[in-house]
């Protein structure tokens, strides 16, 4: 894990990888979960065989889901101090690739692609690749932007 003790450190990394989370299980559960959680109640998500029926082999996790996953992904890569609040910001893009299916296991690469000036902080665009093992194609990549200020 990489750990930064200031905002100013963090903006050195502009334009550099910041790390890969560990491997996470996509299980059923956890998408029935989402799905209870957000009323999202889609067949393909929830029904093997309405999955199967789709062609998609079975059920596939959410795509909100997937993206979701982001600050858990995020605070395993690296940690910050030195800074009086963290917000994230929202996301200038975000791109579903790939499904993401039952039984898979997803991951997140973090590159910190640039750091703005906003009043009181620091505004950083962070691109996150969400991995599937095994796969060529990532699940998802969205550039997610998080706040600090000082």
């Amino acid at each position: 894990m990489l750990k930064l003790n200031s905002i100013a450190e963090l903006r050195k990394l502009v334009g550099r990888e910041l790390g890969t989370s560990a491997w996470y299980d996509v299980t059923q559960d956890r998408i029935s979960t989402f799905a209870s959680a957000t009323d999202d109640y889609e067949a393909i998500h929830l029904d093997p065989e309405r999955g199967r029926q789709a062609g998609l082999g079975g059920t596939i996790a959410h795509g909100l889901y997937t993206l979701s996953l982001g600050p858990k992904f995020l605070y395993q890569i690296y940690a910050m101090s030195g800074h009086s609040l963290g917000l994230n910001y929202g996301f200038e893009r975000v791109r579903f690739i790939a499904p993401v299916h039952v039984g898979s296991r997803l991951r997140m690469r973090a590159t910190l692609k640039a750091a703005d000036p906003i009043e009181g902080g620091t505004r950083f665009t962070i691109t996150e690749t969400f991995e599937v093992q095994g796969k060529d194609k990532p699940a998802c990549v969205a550039d997610a932007v998080v706040a600090y200020f000082d």
